[in-house]
């Protein structure tokens, strides 16, 4: 698989990697099972992926003894990316998220994972969400004496959760406003935020913030939580815990209205053959964005690990990039 580099720092990882918390974390609960999720992770790096995404509150926890349970076996064909920032408390289906960013707990927090993961440094440690009661400097300057004491390379942040509410807006103003500041006490290695082919809000100004600055950019949702593999079915439900319940986009309604962005997908993939799948499009297309980008879809399942991986060897054509750039605006409950 093509090889990509993460910032400044020059992280070495898969031009795509695996986002770990479907497994042990909201989506469909029922079918999160450990053994198979193991052999996903393990059928994604022999794939040819090595840049393994989690959060110590996946679970919580569970996700990072998850994939501490593979890294004690094959640390050396990964790349892992752990978080810290938020704690969750009880409160059922719907738990209560807070977020901390003390140093003293940012420490204790990594020495955690650490464990968890069964390794003794993270490749890239991310900041899940500043704490709005403690200045980001601070908590960046603990995470970076992590990185000078040995236990993890390089730092990253996750973009603030961005919902087009004002339209004309820059969604991710609050997150451009977070990195500069705290570039300045501490190089990052990396910025992790939506970006999809129904999701292009980062386009705007985060995605050349990163460009610009040799900043690592890590695709989150990068297949539109699911949407785009063309495998959902409008009105199908979803369970309660699952978060597609409760997004606008994930109505019945809006399902069969976004259908058209899945159908153009379908229309690119067949021109590459019988084998190619929309999510496939789909990731490329983010590929395509620049060799700083890392899409990291989420998979419970080995195929879809593997399949995912695939789309490394994806080159979209001029008329692939036309037809995707054509493609009708997603709707949602705000419109």
């Amino acid at each position: 698989m093509e090889r990509r580099t993460i910032g400044a720092t020059a992280l070495d990882v898969g031009a795509i990697g695996l986002g770990c918390m479907p497994m042990s974390w909201a989506y469909s609960r029922s079918e999160q099972r450990g053994d198979r999720s193991l052999r996903t992770v393990h059928a994604a790096l022999d794939a040819g992926v090595s840049l393994l995404d989690t959060a110590d509150m996946y679970g919580p926890f569970t996700n990072e003894l998850l994939v501490g349970r593979v890294l004690k076996e094959r640390r050396s064909d990964a790349f892992v990316s752990t978080k810290c920032g938020l704690l969750v408390g009880d409160g059922g289906e719907r738990r209560h998220v807070v977020a901390n960013g003390r140093p003293g707990y940012v420490r204790r927090a990594c020495d955690a994972s650490l464990r968890r993961l069964q390794t003794d440094v993270i490749d890239l440690y991310q900041l899940h969400r500043a704490d709005p009661e403690v200045p980001v400097e601070e908590t960046w300057g603990a995470m970076a004496e992590l990185v000078s004491a040995g236990k993890v390379r390089a730092l990253g942040l996750c973009a603030v959760g961005a919902r087009p509410a004002r339209r004309g807006t820059d969604l991710h103003e609050g997150t451009i406003r977070q990195l500069d500041r705290i570039q300045q006490v501490f190089p990052v290695a990396a910025v992790e935020a939506e970006l999809s082919v129904w999701s292009r809000e980062a386009l705007v100004r985060l995605l050349p913030w990163c460009a610009a600055r040799g900043v690592g950019f890590l695709a989150a949702m990068p297949l539109g939580n699911g949407f785009l593999t063309g495998t959902l079915t409008p009105g199908g439900g979803f369970e309660p815990d699952d978060p597609r319940a409760r997004h606008p986009r994930f109505t019945a309604e809006m399902m069969a209205a976004n259908q058209p962005i899945v159908a153009g997908l379908r229309r690119v993939a067949a021109r590459h053959g019988v084998d190619v799948t929309p999510a496939q499009v789909a990731l490329a297309w983010v590929l395509g964005l620049g060799r700083h980008v890392v899409p990291v879809p989420g998979a419970k399942r080995e195929r879809w690990a593997v399949e995912n991986a695939r789309a490394a060897g994806l080159r979209l054509t001029a008329e692939d990039l036309a037809e995707i750039a054509a493609l009708p605006a997603p709707r949602g409950s705000w419109d």
